[in-house]
């Protein structure tokens, strides 16, 4: 995994990744968003409502725990075992929405997060156990834990999505 000097550089990273991956949604059509095809695990609303999904778990844990409510990630109803539960969800909650309004309201989530990483001390985000909701067994900090949530998918999913893409065609 991508380790980051320092907060400006995951920021940058975080905003590189996602311009790249949310510009491949630009060349497809409303109507094939939830066209599905065999070799592609996601159709392109819900690559985009698995992103959004997860952005917000992630800013809604550290919301809560500011606001001194107990936090169960990932979720109250969902447990770790159990993420393609969580994910459908997601689909269902998210899916509804054109690729217009997901990919709007992705970057509205992507800045929100850029601006709390912004707003973190160095100890916050580089040194484990800084919050409750990111002290696990693993003991990531919490850069690792927006990572994973952020940089790695978009990323993966980009290929993904081009992928659906080229078989589209």
């Amino acid at each position: 995994m991508r380790e980051y000097q320092n907060k400006t550089e995951l920021i940058n990273s975080i905003r590189e990744h996602y311009q790249k991956y949310i510009t491949e949604f630009d060349s497809i059509s409303e109507e094939f968003k939830n066209k599905r095809i065999i070799e592609v695990e996601q159709t392109p609303s819900e690559n985009l409502s698995y992103q959004i999904g997860w952005v917000n778990l992630l800013l809604q844990w550290e919301k809560n725990e500011q606001q001194g409510k107990t936090v169960q990630t990932p979720t109250e109803k969902y447990k770790w075992n159990n993420l393609g539960e969580l994910n459908q969800s997601f689909y269902q909650e998210y899916g509804d929405y054109s690729l217009a309004k997901q990919k709007e309201l992705l970057t509205q989530l992507v800045e929100e997060l850029c601006q709390w990483v912004e707003s973190l001390s160095d100890t916050e985000l580089f040194e484990s156990e800084q919050r409750n909701w990111a002290t696990t067994k693993a003991k990531w900090p919490i850069w690792k834990w927006i990572h994973v949530n952020t940089v790695a998918p978009f990323t993966n999913f980009r290929t993904k999505i081009r992928k659906w893409k080229k078989l589209n065609n």
